[in-house]
Formats: structure tokens, sequence, C-alpha cells
């Protein structure tokens, strides 16, 4: 497990973009945290490293929302952003198709709260918990599984 510490919603942003810059394609990330402690920064970041220049923002009410991505440096098309948050179950996320992206190499899927679909997410996922230590700061834990061929750094 990896520990980070961030003194503020820039340096978040900043250490999640440099994070985007070691995946591969085929990822599967779980952001875990209380609600408003930088999950939604956190993907803006990975975002911004994946070369989107857009807006990101939570999907709480549509559950997913799918950017495209364009950087001929790399294989990813596809940044997909999951918030269940608002789930009673793994069949919800089953009927909105969500499934079809999970380890494709052209995709790197994003997934908050997590523990709500536990039981459907693939065993080689990135886990990252994300903790408030103060008004600003953040504690961000990360678990890369021995199953990923590649270190996070």
């Amino acid at each position: 497990m990896k520990t980070i510490n961030t003194k503020n919603e820039n340096e978040t942003l900043g250490f999640a973009e440099k994070f985007a810059r070691n995946l591969k394609g085929g990822e599967i990330i779980c952001l875990q945290g209380d609600l408003g402690v930088g999950k939604t920064v956190f993907t803006q970041g990975l975002a911004l490293g994946l070369n989107y220049k857009k807006n990101v923002n939570s999907p709480t009410f549509v559950i997913m929302k799918i950017y495209k991505i364009r950087n001929p440096k790399s294989e990813i098309r596809n940044l997909i952003h999951i918030d269940t948050y608002r789930l009673n179950s793994e069949k919800d996320i089953e009927t909105i198709g969500a499934q079809e992206y999970f380890g494709r190499h052209d995709c790197i899927t994003i997934i908050e709260w997590p523990e709500r679909i536990k039981k459907i997410i693939p065993k080689n996922s990135i886990w990252i918990n994300i903790e408030i230590k103060n008004k600003d700061e953040r504690t961000i834990k990360i678990s890369v599984p021995q199953l990923f061929p590649h270190e996070v750094k």
C-alpha cells in the first residue's frame, strides 16, 4: 500500500494527474471516502493526466458518464466514471451495462462508492481510499493488487 498526503485540492489534482500517466488501459479504480473528501477532484486529475481537458463532474444522478479520450500517445479512448452512491444493489449496475467496460484495454473505469457493488468488482482492481486530515489536507491510500503487471509510481 502506498500512502500520499496532499495539502490542498490542487495537490490532490496534481497527484491524480501524475498517477494517470502510469495507467496502461483496462484498470478499474475504486475510489472510497466520505462525502466531500475529494473523489471527484481525484477523478478530474486522472482525466487531465489522460489528456481530457473538458469539465468532469460527479455522475451521482446519472450513475455513469463516459468521457472520450483523444490522446495520440495512448490507446486509452474512454474514461468511464461510475458513482454507485444511489444504487441499491449490484443488479442496478448490471442494468446500465457498466460491466462491459470493466477491464477493456481502451478504457479506464473509475468507481465511486465501490463498496456498494463489491461483489462484482474484479479482484485486480486498484483501491484508493481518500481521508480528510483537516479542512484542506487529505491522506490518499493506494492498494494495487499484485495481479497488476505494472508498478504505480
